[in-house]
């Protein structure tokens, strides 16, 4: 149970580490902003402590020291100046270092920790140094605070009867800065009592005939609020009561009725209320027609119910959404079960079709409804927002930045967009290479920009868009944009073109994705190498997606990467060749026309076909599986997108549309090119599933090699 306690804690704690991250980003954006600095503080609080509980000391305490000083920035003492935010952030790096260390994984350089906290030290003002310092050289381990502590770990919510003596005013007090100061420690309501206040005739204004009930919570302790009222605690008449603990342990509606909160008040007697409970009318209306409560107390009474009721509402929704944590394994279990449970619903559907039972077939329906729908859900599960990958990349353009002495921000739209968690995953380091590239290759120096009459800080926007099954996500950048003539020349003397070739633009920039392509002259640490694109595009070609770069001269360029929605189901289309079924990405194909045997005689032997006075470019599939056969007088091109590029696949015939819940190949059939997986038709047939940008690289290459020689 232990071990379980620990890796929860570390799993907590890493999501922390990438708030605080986000956040410490966004402080140094908006150094006065008080609910990013609250954000920064709780994640170190609650770093600091769980840490402590779990056995983890040494993060504990070097959290203590860091949370210690970013105390006074939280109070007001101290500025959330860019050195704040860069020793926080080294701290970070160090906390995270530390929980890697704790699976074995390196050891934890100490003297980091000591320059992080002599830093840190140094910053706090004169005034607070002494009191700094001897906090943080004390590094105890955090102890478990009772309610009076002002731990910030739960919130309580207490009634507060506020009734001043009849000279406050004489004695110079107003009470509305101290009902404000209470306002400030939490979310509160505030009721004022004014049945005592005479008519207009018989009113002194010097005379305070009001009081006030407050219903406050607050994760300060009891001892916060007396401090409100010390200076007039001698004039005026103060209850405090805990009406509410801070942890959610009881039932949602289970809340105290209106006769128990007018009781413990001490406004009602219990055996008033008893007198007047069988009468048909509301208890609060009953308790002011008898005489027995005034209205004031019962409208104080009903705030209080209410404020309660909101609170622990609002506390059970957040501790509901945070304690659901259900392990990827298990998922990817699950889906595995629905892609099973898919294909016997594919079986029984078509065993109810041959049988022309209609009874089975109803039931038939009936699965595959309810199949699909579970299917569906089961999908949703597995969808995550891409914004927290987009947060992640303002570490790194900052960090980017400051090394290549750049001036950048990095700006995201469409965070929202929801993706497979395998794709997301799989994203990050395509992402990490072509942002590193849009900062060192696509964005000019400052003193270059303003040469060129642009701001000296350059952009790179990071968006994503749903379209379809698939996923648009745009990484462009505001720099010099692409250098098609260096190129075109890099490409020569590589080999890729010869010097004669004619290409497109949008031809020539796909060369950049050849392996060990680069135009950089001198080789640093951040890129030159030539290894970057061409692993972004192994990269996307594993993902089922697929690249397009465009570039306009002075003005940046734009890298949209599509990618499908999940890689564990996908919209295909079914085709036969002789008694071989293969599946076809469907986002990628545009059409299907036929071939006859004199189109392919017009053609000389050249795979090509003429489609509305387009020529089209195609792979004879049975060849290149090398299927034994005669193909049918007519055949079929199924005509696709592949790199940008308009490419026919032949096959003997089109079935349709089919749905295909991906099976990964054997170890055996791993390496075998053109084959990105498999599926499993209703009759137990298995499908292959066609890797097309590997079969038109596979064919390409073919040709070159026939010509060469």
């Amino acid at each position: 149970m232990t071990d379980k306690l620990r890796e929860t804690y570390k799993e907590e704690a890493y999501e922390l580490l990438a708030e605080l991250e986000t956040s410490l980003l966004e402080l140094e954006e908006n150094p006065d902003n008080l609910e990013l600095i609250g954000r920064v503080f709780r994640a170190m609080h609650t770093i600091k402590g769980s840490g402590a509980m779990f056995g983890f000391d040494d993060i504990a305490a070097f959290t203590h020291e860091v949370e210690t000083i970013f105390d006074l920035v939280r109070n007001g003492k101290l500025n959330a100046t860019k050195e704040l935010i860069d020793l926080t952030l080294a701290a970070r790096d160090q906390i995270r270092a530390m929980l890697d260390a704790s699976d074995g994984n390196g050891a934890v350089d100490a003297a980091v920790s000591e320059t992080i906290v002599a830093g840190l030290k140094r910053l706090a003002p004169t005034s607070d140094k002494t009191e700094a310092q001897a906090a943080i050289s004390s590094s105890q381990k955090p102890e478990v605070k009772d309610s009076n502590s002002g731990d910030k770990t739960s919130e309580i919510t207490y009634r507060i009867r506020f009734r001043p003596s009849a000279d406050l005013f004489v004695n110079g007090t107003n009470p509305i800065p101290l009902l404000n100061e209470l306002r400030e420690l939490g979310s509160s309501r505030v009721i004022a009592h004014t049945d005592a206040i005479p008519v207009l005739e018989d009113m002194n204004p010097e005379i305070c005939s009001t009081y006030w009930d407050i219903i406050l919570t607050t994760d300060k302790g009891i001892n916060a609020i007396k401090d409100v009222f010390i200076f007039v605690e001698d004039s005026v008449e103060l209850k405090i009561e805990v009406i509410d603990q801070g942890w959610a342990d009881g039932e949602a509606g289970d809340y105290k009725k209106l006769g128990q909160i007018l009781t413990e008040r001490g406004d009602v007697k219990s055996e008033d209320i008893d007198n007047i409970l069988g009468r048909q009318k509301r208890l609060g209306e009953l308790l002011v027609d008898a005489g027995v409560a005034r209205p004031g107390q019962v409208a104080s009474a009903l705030v209080e119910q209410q404020h309660v009721k909101e609170i622990r509402e609002k506390r059970q929704t957040v501790e509901a959404a945070a304690s659901i944590r259900v392990p990827s394994e298990r998922l990817d279990s699950m889906v595995n079960l629905v892609g099973e449970l898919v294909t016997v619903q594919a079986r029984l559907t078509q065993a109810a079709a041959l049988r022309k039972d209609p009874e089975l077939a109803a039931i038939a329906e009936e699965v595959e409804r309810l199949s699909g729908d579970l299917r569906d859900k089961t999908m949703s599960i597995r969808m995550l927002q891409i914004g927290t990958t987009f947060s992640k990349f303002k570490r790194l353009v900052r960090d980017l930045s400051k090394e290549l002495g750049k001036e950048i921000e990095l700006t995201t739209s469409g965070a929202e967009t929801e993706l497979d968690k395998t794709v997301i995953e799989k994203l990050n380091d395509p992402l990490v290479h072509l942002i590193r590239n849009c900062i060192d290759h696509g964005i000019e120096s400052p003193e270059e920009r303003e040469k060129e009459g642009k701001p000296r800080i350059g952009n790179v926007h990071l968006s994503a868009v749903h379209s379809g099954a698939s996923v648009l996500i745009d990484i462009a950048d505001d720099g010099k944009g692409l250098n098609a003539a260096a190129i075109r020349a890099k490409a020569i003397e590589k080999g890729l073109i010869s010097a004669e070739a004619a290409l497109t633009e949008k031809e020539l920039f796909n060369l950049i994705l050849a392996p060990g392509f680069s135009t950089a002259k001198t080789v640093t640490s951040v890129s030159g190498r030539g290894v970057g694109m061409d692993v972004v595009k192994r990269a996307i070609d594993e993902l089922r997606g697929s690249i397009e770069i465009s570039s306009w001269a002075g003005q940046g360029s734009t890298i949209t990467l599509k990618l499908p929605l999940t890689l564990a189901i996908i919209e295909g289309l079914l085709v036969r060749i002789s008694g071989n079924f293969f599946v076809l990405p469907l986002s990628s194909v545009e059409e299907c026309v036929e071939l006859t045997r004199e189109d392919s005689e017009r053609a000389h032997g050249r795979n090509m076909a003429n489609v509305r006075g387009q020529i089209i470019p195609y792979i004879r599939l049975r060849d290149q599986f090398m299927i034994i056969g005669e193909p049918p007088a007519i055949e079929q091109i199924v005509i696709a997108r592949v790199d940008g590029n308009r490419v026919g696949f032949v096959v003997d015939g089109v079935i349709g549309e089919h749905q295909t819940v991906i099976k990964s190949l054997g170890r055996a059939y791993r390496d075998v090119e053109g084959i990105s997986g498999a599926t499993i038709l209703g009759d137990g047939t298995v499908a292959l599933i066609l890797d097309t940008s590997h079969l038109v690289a596979t064919a390409t290459l073919e040709e070159q090699t026939l010509v060469q020689t």
